[in-house]
């Protein structure tokens, strides 16, 4: 990221939100968390993205699929594959058939699992909640927007897959 680029497209307007500051704080905190997952995958014996698709198994709303977990990385069927076989193969998913479809294939997040990620992140949810101490929840919820808002515009980045 150039941070003379984005300095160059939103000027510092004195109130203390100098684009550069923000691209730093930014990056600092992608390297924390991004320290964290190695660091579980490393303590776990799985891959880093492991540990992506792991988070979107836990996030998503329903059951996750692969298709659905291929389509959230960018990986290609073939990568999905191996990458629930590895978490299969630790512990941490379990893959079940639909009842109403067999073709589908559902991936659910073994509960035992779920206790050590729990364990291992332990630390980062309790900085969470000390950073989250700190400000209003008028303040939260507008960090809130903006994670939101930024989300949606880097989801908007991905490349359509063929």
């Amino acid at each position: 990221m150039d941070d003379g680029h984005v300095g160059a497209i939103v000027a510092d307007d004195g109130s203390g939100a100098d684009p550069r500051k923000f691209a730093v704080a930014l990056r600092r905190t992608l390297g924390e968390m991004n320290r964290l997952v190695h660091d579980f995958a490393s303590a776990e014996n799985v891959h880093p993205t492991d540990v992506h698709a792991l988070s979107f198994v836990l996030d998503h709303p329903d059951t996750a699929t692969p298709g659905l977990l291929r389509e959230h990385l960018g990986l290609t069927s073939g990568a999905v594959t191996a990458c629930l076989d590895r978490l299969e193969k630790a512990g941490h998913i379990r893959r079940s058939r639909a009842d109403d479809d067999r073709r589908v294939v559902r991936i659910h997040y073994v509960p035992g699992a779920r206790a050590a990620a729990r364990a291992h992140f332990l630390p980062l949810a309790q900085a969470a909640d000390r950073a989250r101490d700190q400000f209003t929840q008028d303040e939260l919820a507008v960090v809130l927007r903006y994670l939101d808002a930024l989300n949606e515009e880097l989801g908007e980045l991905r490349a359509p897959r063929g």
